[in-house]
């Protein structure tokens, strides 16, 4: 029976279904994409055996890593749109399970940065590899014109729900 309530989904979900069948396959992609993302979201979850607080700031500082840039404890504050006394606890639990180790700030003395370590590294990976591989491999099977027709559509949805509340 529940199963039921999800497969219908598409059905109630919206106040108005698009018009056109074209639009209601369009809508039923969405969700089946959201249903995706948030199965892979749970599934990242479960492998990383971290908190979703925890594992979403080590993705940021794997993230910060590979893009060589510098990041503390401010900078999370910022990117969880969190409290300083979150994120102290954050840290406090990613430092204690080897995944983050502190740097000292070169200028400042009384700040640091946070660097993940390589088991954070394979951590991340592991959550995440297989979810981010599937999309690239999607996407780099499509011809260019399908790509930008995808990017603009998605685009224009994702504009749309920006402007809402």
């Amino acid at each position: 029976m529940p199963q039921n309530v999800v497969r219908h989904e598409g059905e109630h979900l919206y106040a108005a279904q698009p018009r056109s069948e074209a639009g209601r396959q369009l809508s039923e992609a969405i969700l089946h994409l959201r249903r995706a993302e948030r199965s892979q979201s749970e599934r990242a979850l479960r492998t990383s055996g971290l908190s979703s607080m925890d594992l979403t700031a080590l993705r940021y500082l794997v993230q910060g890593l590979r893009d060589e840039r510098d990041l503390g404890p401010k900078d999370l504050i910022v990117m969880l749109d969190t409290s300083s006394a979150t994120v102290t606890n954050v840290v406090e639990r990613l430092v204690a399970r080897g995944y983050v180790t502190r740097t000292q700030h070169p200028t400042d003395r009384r700040a640091h940065f946070l660097v993940p370590t390589a088991e954070a590294v394979r951590r991340i990976d592991d959550a995440f590899g297989a979810h981010h591989s599937a999309i690239v491999g999607v996407i780099d099977g499509l011809p260019d014109d399908e790509a930008e027709c995808a990017a603009t559509v998605l685009g224009k949805i994702a504009d749309a729900l920006d402007t809402v509340g």
